[in-house]
């Protein structure tokens, strides 16, 4: 697996804290999955899921702890990003330009450490560890195929989603101008994405919402987008 959870694995504790164990400079949780999995895997580890192990995890019904500041998960993941993923870094300040202005703190520690194990870089872990998940995930998303209005050629009516959520059944309404007529109240703009599924919203606006129908006959409907084909599934043909 190249990447699990942060704090649901078994490992020996002589190897845990020669890998330098957790880096302390994390605040409160968010990104030490990210962390121990990189370190393990890229300083000569490898780590595997187990379908019958016994391991649980318990989750509070509330926080009993303040956050000190609002910026911590953030900040964690940047300072992850910093010390392992060398120059796939900037993929992330593009998708979160927000984090380049984020104080990581002192890595002078993490980065000796690294230096240390003689640990492999973040491209051999991509290339190696993680190969397919550029597939699935490319750092770089392709362009949409496709973005606009969907309008019915037999009726000349437009899909309106009327800003509906999950479960919302998709209808058809009058087409509506560019400019003040798309209200709050209309859904109109669509795009058709490299996974190959429909989202409301045009490119740079899409929702997490996509379009699915259950089979040919079903009404299509609004649903989590899930990335995973099947339902969700739409193909083009002019």
């Amino acid at each position: 697996s190249p990447v699990m959870a942060g704090g649901l694995f078994a490992v020996n504790r002589q190897w845990f804290w020669e890998l330098g164990g957790y880096d302390t400079g994390l605040e409160i949780w968010g990104g030490e999955q990210y962390e121990i999995s990189f370190k393990v895997w890229m300083c000569g580890g490898s780590m595997y899921d187990v379908p019958c192990s016994r391991v649980g995890h318990i989750y509070r019904k509330y926080v009993p702890y303040k956050v000190p500041s609002g910026t911590s998960l953030a900040r964690n993941l940047k300072r992850v990003a910093e010390t392992w993923m060398d120059e796939y870094t900037e993929y992330i300040y593009q998708r979160r330009p927000e984090y380049r202005h984020l104080s990581t703190g002192d890595l002078t520690a993490q980065k000796e450490l690294r230096k240390h194990l003689k640990c492999k870089d973040f491209k051999w872990y991509m290339n190696t560890v993680a190969w397919d998940l550029p597939k699935y995930y490319p750092p770089v998303e392709p362009l949409p195929a496709a973005w606009g209005e969907i309008r019915s050629a037999a009726s000349g009516l437009c899909i309106d989603t009327k800003h509906g959520s999950t479960g919302t059944e998709l209808r058809l309404d009058s087409c509506l101008k560019e400019g003040a007529e798309r209200t709050w109240a209309h859904e109109q703009i669509f795009t058709f994405g490299w996974r190959e599924d429909i989202r409301p919203g045009d490119p740079l606006h899409t929702r997490k919402l996509c379009f699915d129908s259950i089979s040919q006959s079903s009404p299509v409907t609004l649903y989590d987008c899930h990335g995973m084909k099947g339902n969700q599934h739409w193909s083009y043909r002019r």
